[in-house]
């Protein structure tokens, strides 16, 4: 009779879960940080510009000549001369764009790059005072967030 169950080599392993797959806590404390500092890049596909433009009651044409930067083949927001986003509002240090942000903004901490190593999130928890607290995201929350960013 043959056998219909997959067979492992005897020098495979089961693959280890990452280490963060008991879930992240984080709740955004709206202070502003992750929004400023040094120059960057806040990457926005077509349809993120397009969304930013109808919540700004403007047209897209007028929204990229006004908010976007070529960078390459990708677009970016535009910042301000010192790091800070376009639509950081300087006085209440809250995202004048909230409800429409871009993806790169509504996955924030949850990136590959702060997802690699427990060092990392750590370094996530020190520059962000809403990361390691809050509402636990289950690992497949985590997930969604961070496979849903294009770049």
């Amino acid at each position: 009779m043959a056998n219909d169950q997959p067979t492992e080599s005897p020098d495979s392993q089961p693959e280890k879960p990452p280490w963060y797959s008991e879930g992240l806590r984080f709740e955004c404390t709206a202070c502003g940080d992750c929004c400023s500092g040094p120059p960057g890049f806040v990457w926005v596909e077509q349809k993120e510009i397009a969304a930013l433009a109808e919540h700004l009651g403007m047209a897209v044409d007028e929204f990229e000549g006004r908010y976007v930067r070529q960078v390459g083949p990708d677009k970016s927001l535009i910042e301000y001369p010192d790091g800070d986003c376009i639509f950081l509002d300087r006085e209440s240090r809250k995202c004048s764009v909230y409800a429409a942000r871009p993806t790169q903004c509504r996955t924030w901490p949850f990136w590959d790059s702060n997802l690699a190593t427990r060092k990392d999130w750590k370094w996530a928890c020190e520059v962000c005072p809403g990361s390691g607290r809050g509402q636990l995201y289950s690992f497949e929350e985590i997930e969604i967030r961070r496979k849903s960013r294009p770049f």
